[in-house]
């Protein structure tokens, strides 16, 4: 069985049944079928977790196999979980408020929602095929906004589709209020940050450059004090990041934090949290809004500890430290701090955990906040060889190396790891290791 921790809103859908509506401390997670008579390994692999991710009308679980299942709040639902009817393998799942989407090994994203097939909101459609550059439809990442879902190609551009009611899609929200059809953003771009409660989304170019747009009010986007524009229409630099490698920004409804990694210490780089908006949610103490990232301090973070991950829901954080520790912080209306009431909480405190399976190793717990939920799950590495070849050959330059390939060559290098991985080709599968270790 998988250690699964869950509290906070037992609603909207309901994910433990026979549960009160609101659990204020951590217990146990069941799948439904889990006492089943079942094959007892089947049921165990296809119940390793390796994602989870919440929003508001629904909850979705990824497992090692490549497959998922989504408990979703629907009136004519009893809250079974239903499995997700998606041939191809799942790498990656994101809900926002009405909006899921999916990215498969193949590099597909299917996603489904009001605000991306206004038609037929309950469908899974296929939203990569919508790029209009046939040469970037192979898709590397996902991340979801509040209405939103951005996509980041091999070519490290970087889409968006859905609501754009704040310029969260770097378009003035006047003359591009939505989009079904993914829209360029941005090129150059190495990783997208947001959350699935945020009208506002960061993106960091391969130069280590963050740039940001959307929803500004209370200074989330860290642009500084002369920055407090409701709208912040265009992707803009921002400056004053603290030093060291960015290595997440998680956004809430009011704040965003981020983990800075100090790569100047030899061994075990130590990582700090910052935090920048309205300050009711974002760790700080103070009785103001922070317009720029300022690191969140207290005596629950140690000299000889470190974080290890962190998660942000609508307006309340949770972090895991090496120790460990689960500290948490904000908005507690739904018992989702874990605390065992539902009071408020400004600044990081740390919260009593069952005992898990901690001594295996930590590092392989992981956090995922929803709108006013939170989980705590045991998710070891899949080291998957195919998988990281997947991963690799998405990459262009790793394309042009390797084959000398055109952009436009790009998915028929793609497709011959897919045949490598279905065929299981071993000798294959070593000239690929081969060149894998030339180029690094």
């Amino acid at each position: 069985m998988n250690d699964c921790l869950f509290f906070g809103q037992n609603q909207y859908p309901k994910i433990i049944k026979n549960e009160p509506e609101i659990i204020k401390k951590p217990i146990q997670f069941k799948f439904e079928n889990e006492n089943e008579n079942e094959n007892e390994n089947e049921n165990e692999n296809e119940k390793q977790i390796k994602q989870i991710s919440s929003g508001n009308f629904s909850t979705i679980f990824l497992f090692k196999n490549g497959k998922a299942i989504e408990y979703l709040n629907e009136n004519n639902s009893k809250q079974n979980p239903q499995k997700i009817q998606i041939e191809e393998n799942i790498q990656k799942v994101t809900v926002c408020y009405s909006n899921e989407a999916i990215l498969t090994l193949e590099g597909n994203v299917f996603a489904k929602g009001k605000d991306i097939n206004s038609n037929n909101p309950k469908e899974f459609i296929n939203i990569s095929s919508l790029i209009e550059d046939k040469n970037d439809r192979i898709i590397e990442d996902i991340v979801s906004g509040y209405n939103s879902i951005y996509l980041l190609t091999s070519n490290q551009n970087v889409y968006g589709i859905g609501l754009n009611q704040f310029s969260q899609l770097g378009f003035n929200s006047k003359t591009l209020p939505n989009t079904e059809k993914p829209i360029l953003m941005m090129r150059n771009v190495s990783k997208i940050f947001s959350g699935n409660t945020s009208n506002y989304v960061f993106l960091l170019n391969s130069n280590q450059e963050l740039f940001g747009c959307g929803w500004n009010s209370y200074g989330q986007l860290g642009l500084g004090e002369s920055r407090k524009e409701t709208e912040i229409q265009k992707l803009t630099k921002i400056q004053n990041i603290p030093k060291g490698k960015i290595i997440d920004i998680q956004s809430g409804f009011f704040h965003s934090i981020m983990m800075i990694e100090n790569e100047n210490q030899n061994q075990n780089p130590k990582r700090k949290l910052y935090s920048c908006g309205n300050y009711p949610c974002n760790g700080l103490g103070k009785d103001e809004s922070t317009y720029e990232f300022t690191e969140i301090k207290s005596s629950l973070f140690e000299n000889d500890d470190n974080i290890l991950d962190f998660s942000v829901g609508q307006v309340h954080a949770l972090i895991l430290t090496s120790k460990p520790k689960l500290i948490v912080f904000g908005n507690n209306l739904y018992g989702q701090l874990g605390t065992g009431n539902t009071n408020y909480q400004s600044n990081p405190i740390q919260i009593e955990l069952p005992e898990l399976r901690f001594n295996e190793n930590i590092s392989n717990y992981h956090i995922s906040c929803g709108f006013d939920k939170s989980f705590l799950y045991y998710s070891p590495p899949f080291s998957n060889l195919e998988e990281d070849l997947i991963n690799l050959f998405r990459r262009k330059e790793f394309c042009d190396i390797s084959f000398k390939t055109e952009n436009g060559e790009i998915i028929e290098a793609h497709k011959l790891i897919l045949k490598y991985r279905l065929n299981q080709n071993q000798n294959e599968i070593e000239k690929l290791q081969e060149i894998i270790s030339k180029i690094n």
